[in-house]
């Protein structure tokens, strides 16, 4: 057999290729995702099983075995490996870069081998003079190699690598917005877990003072200083405070659960939160710089550019139809006969074929205004959403400025509210006070310790919604 011939023109177009696309063999290289090494410890009985088809049948699969406290930090980091939204915001980003390696391979020839083994003959009779189709039968080798590339598409074949790559920008982006998002529900959720477990404390705090001061009023009313009325009220004060612990104790289940399922946990661990509530810090930037910082980083509002490309890139692949299209076309054949006294034949063909589209009834150009509507809807969102990133940066900067107030508020609160508290008490113990200003008190003190806890989470949430929105990379 002699492939020689064949050989040597599938070379010379190989290297033809070479020289007029020298980016092709590193353009079809897919992006190898960054990974990023992290130093907090999260304990291994936290992390959930690894079969996502995991189905528990039976009560003690799904029974809470223990509580496992955790920092910010282990949460956070507990989302960034659990969370399944991001899991499917990565696998999309993957997609994508199959779609693009899909979208370079046009840059290469495709070839393709056909061979056959055939048998043939005269066939099968009843006749006694037919009845030797033995020597009549041949057996031939049939085999053909082709070679196709397509030289000029008219910028259908550049637009939709261009497409492919601007997609995979588009998945990277969202990527990221996913897991800045995350981010931020990870968060509120742990700070809500802290004022369920806040709420927890002030009102057993609360029932307490309550029994205190159901221990001091009946024994007044014991020594006949005082009255039924104060013992009733007291033990009515008492019952009302133990009520609202048990609803907080109930909000505390709730708000651990809600922050397991986010981070995605193991069926049989439950958690709570081990940093204590202050500040997460302060932001040093005016409403104006964040507004600017936020417009540079945002990823969203680098997506609706992204969509744009694409869009754009889809027009040209729909007026592409409508240009020449050249490719160029090889064929090699081989023939062998076996038996037959010939040796081995073969051939080849080289040649070009054109095309191009005189009338189509307008379809090309209807998809290329279908494009150009979808770039105009992505310039309108662009410009919604740098409208709406501007209102969150001015609304969760006014919340943090006013809730840093109203620490320093509640604080001073807090502290004449502990003081009013010993002062009535001594008065009712002299006999010059009354048990409803001891009660009062001691609402006023559970209200005031409420309110220093609401006012700094309420801070640290709006601090991490304008982290959110300004989404400074140099944080990161």
């Amino acid at each position: 057999m002699n492939f020689s011939l064949f050989f040597v023109h599938f070379t010379w177009v190989t290297v033809a290729i070479a020289i007029l696309f020298p980016n092709a063999a590193s353009a079809a290289t897919p992006l190898k995702p960054q990974n990023s090494s992290s130093s907090v410890q999260v304990p291994d009985r936290l992390n959930p099983n690894p079969n996502p088809l995991q189905f528990p049948t039976k009560p003690e699969e799904v029974k809470i075995q223990g509580t496992v406290p955790i920092s910010l930090a282990q949460a956070l980091e507990l989302a960034k490996r659990n969370n399944r939204d991001l899991q499917v915001a990565i696998l999309q980003l993957e997609r994508s870069r199959s779609a693009l390696r899909e979208s370079q391979a046009a840059l290469f020839p495709t070839l393709g081998i056909n061979s056959s083994v055939t048998n043939s003959g005269n066939g099968f009779s009843s006749n006694s003079s037919q009845a030797n189709t033995s020597s009549q039968a041949s057996t031939s080798f049939n085999g053909s190699a082709q070679l196709n590339y397509n030289l000029y598409t008219s910028g259908n074949r550049q637009a939709s690598i261009r497409a492919a790559e601007e997609q995979l920008r588009v998945d990277e982006l969202n990527v990221e917005s996913q897991s800045l998002t995350i981010r931020l529900n990870a968060t509120t959720q742990y700070y809500n877990l802290q004022q369920a477990d806040e709420q927890v404390r002030i009102n057993r705090s609360a029932v307490v003072n309550a029994q205190a001061s159901l221990r001091d009023t009946q024994a007044r009313e014991q020594a006949g200083v005082g009255t039924r009325f104060d013992v009733l009220q007291a033990q009515v004060n008492l019952a009302n405070a133990q009520q609202v612990l048990t609803n907080a104790i109930s909000q505390q289940q709730i708000a651990r659960r809600q922050l397991a399922t986010l981070l995605s946990l193991s069926q049989s661990v439950d958690i709570s939160a081990s940093d204590p509530v202050q500040l997460a810090g302060l932001w040093p930037q005016t409403v104006e710089q964040s507004i600017v910082q936020a417009f540079q980083n945002r990823p969203d509002l680098q997506q609706y550019l992204g969509q744009r490309n694409i869009s754009e890139q889809q027009r040209r692949q729909a007026l592409s139809q409508l240009g020449p299209q050249i490719s160029l076309a090889g064929n090699y054949n081989l023939l062998d006969r076996y038996n037959d006294g010939v040796s081995i034949t073969d051939g080849y063909s080289v040649g070009l074929q054109g095309n191009l589209t005189l009338f189509d009834g307008g379809a090309a150009r209807a998809r290329a205004d279908q494009s150009k509507a979808n770039i105009a809807i992505a310039e309108t969102q662009f410009a919604n959403q740098r409208d709406l990133i501007r209102f969150d940066v001015e609304q969760y900067y006014a919340q943090l400025q006013s809730n840093l107030n109203n620490v320093q508020t509640s604080s001073v609160a807090l502290n004449q509210a502990r003081e009013a508290l010993n002062l009535a008490r001594l008065r009712f113990q002299a006999g010059v006070g009354t048990q409803t200003e001891v009660i009062d008190a001691e609402n006023d003190l559970t209200r005031a310790e409420g309110n220093r806890v609401a006012a700094i989470l309420d801070y640290n949430r709006a601090l991490a919604n304008l982290q959110r929105s300004v989404t400074s990379r140099a944080s990161r």
